[in-house]
């Protein structure tokens, strides 16, 4: 039998009294915290696994190559990935101290574990982080931030509230060619930006390669999918629609916009010098499966944004003529980027590593290793180049824009509060409601 955990609580009770309350949506600067919570109590960094799936075990792969970092415990909900993960820590190591957890709330309680990581499916973003938050742990988590806005504002009231170091896992700032193109945009090399196109990938990929396995069955005697779904509306269990291809449902993911958009929109921002803001207007139009499909995510989008400065944005998926990746375009000239690729209208930026040192007025973060940058910043307290308000601000649009696309409506978009004007029936979409005994208060 599992121990009880907080003051003897059942697992009902607790529940039902761990989730956050939050007294408004508003969002503080990153730079406001970071500086006052004690460091890790030794040079070492003690880490617990939260879901240990696909993206997790390559996370926590990554994790296991930093000297300074040792992995004390996994927690997964899948029995053969949670073994896996014991099997590579105790195999690295060449221990048998990792311990496995089926319960994140227990890993949580762990007070010699410094710092999680959590990638889990959208729909259990917030819950661990909360926890993990509330027990002084410092969190590397997955993008996007969450599943809904209402969740993300939770979730960044928590890491402020606790004080914590929060990196996301929005990689893409921690490599060279996207820090060029973004200091390129910065330093005002292409002009005043008139445009921003986001290129993401649309339709459905069978990750799982399990399409055809999308019959009503029982689900594994090694899987508590009861608890997988967590707060999401109970469904029939397929295969089709769990590990991997949970992106392709809206009960428990967003589709291609909501994977990608902590990725090449969150390089955009930080372009733009926009961590801190976004869109006051957001238009969409997109195809959809019917909403009882197995996969009902939208298959092909295009999202019209107005942000301050006159700018506007693009977000496209299926659509010719918007590359993948990121492109600003201003009065002087453009820049494109995207993953192991870089052009310009000036063909020399194409061959410098980064900008001249003359050209370089405004430096953005330099990382010097995604993981790295954050076991660093947990030693120093000081923020991560992609802190939770950054992911925040960088996954808005997406929801935004997934709102407006359902409704058929342009939606007015409040950046300091965080709230949809003048829509009663968007602004209930900002949330969703939680299946018993999951709370969100």
């Amino acid at each position: 039998m599992k121990k009880q955990i907080t003051n003897q609580l059942s697992r009902r009770q607790f529940l039902a009294t761990a989730a956050l309350a939050v007294a408004g949506p508003t969002i503080l600067p990153s730079s406001v915290f970071g500086q006052t919570s004690k460091p890790a109590p030794s040079n070492r960094i003690t880490m617990g696994m939260i879901g240990c799936g696909w993206q997790g075990g390559i996370n926590m792969r990554q994790f296991l190559q930093e000297k300074d970092c040792q992995v004390v415990a996994v927690c997964d909900l899948d029995k053969e990935h949670l073994a896996d993960a014991v099997k590579k820590v105790n195999g690295h190591y060449k221990n048998e101290d990792c311990k496995a957890y089926a319960d994140y709330r227990e890993l949580c309680a762990r007070p010699d574990i410094d710092a999680v990581m959590i990638a889990t499916p959208d729909h259990w973003h917030c819950l661990p982080a909360v926890e993990a938050a509330r027990n002084k742990k410092d969190i590397f988590g997955e993008k996007p931030l969450g599943k809904t806005i209402t969740e993300q504002q939770a979730m960044v009231k928590a890491v402020q509230q606790y004080q914590r170091i929060w990196q996301t896992g929005s990689w893409q700032r921690s490599e060279r060619n996207f820090l060029k193109a973004a200091e390129i945009v910065r330093n005002g090399l292409i002009g005043k930006i008139t445009r921003v196109e986001v290129g993401l990938p649309s339709g459905h990929n069978d990750f799982a390669k399990t399409k055809e396995k999308d019959q009503i069955t029982e689900a594994p005697a090694g899987l508590d999918y009861n608890t997988w779904i967590g707060p999401s509306q109970m469904m029939p269990y397929r295969e089709c629609q769990l590990h991997k291809n949970w992106r392709w449902n809206y009960n428990t993911g967003g589709g291609q916009l909501l994977d990608w958009v902590g990725h090449h929109v969150d390089i955009a921002h930080w372009g733009l010098g926009f961590d801190e803001n976004g869109p006051s207007e957001i238009e969409g139009e997109g195809e959809f499966p019917p909403a009882d499909a197995i996969w009902n995510t939208c298959t092909k989008y295009r999202l019209n944004l107005k942000y301050p400065n006159d700018i506007e944005m693009v977000i496209s998926g299926g659509h010719p003529g918007i590359k993948g990746g990121t492109k600003w375009i201003g009065t002087n000239g453009w820049v494109h980027v995207t993953r192991g690729s870089f052009s310009a209208s000036n063909e020399e930026w194409s061959e410098m590593p980064l900008l001249p040192a003359d050209q370089r007025k405004v430096k953005l973060y330099e990382s010097p290793g995604h993981m790295r940058n954050f076991l660093d910043c947990v030693k120093s307290r000081k923020p991560t180049i992609t802190p939770i308000e950054t992911a925040h601000h960088s996954a808005v649009p997406g929801h935004l824009g997934m709102i407006a696309m359902r409704t058929g409506r342009k939606i007015k978009w409040d950046v300091q509060r965080g709230v949809i004007i003048g829509d009663a029936e968007a602004s209930k979409m900002l949330g969703r409601e939680y299946r018993k005994p999951w709370l969100l208060g």
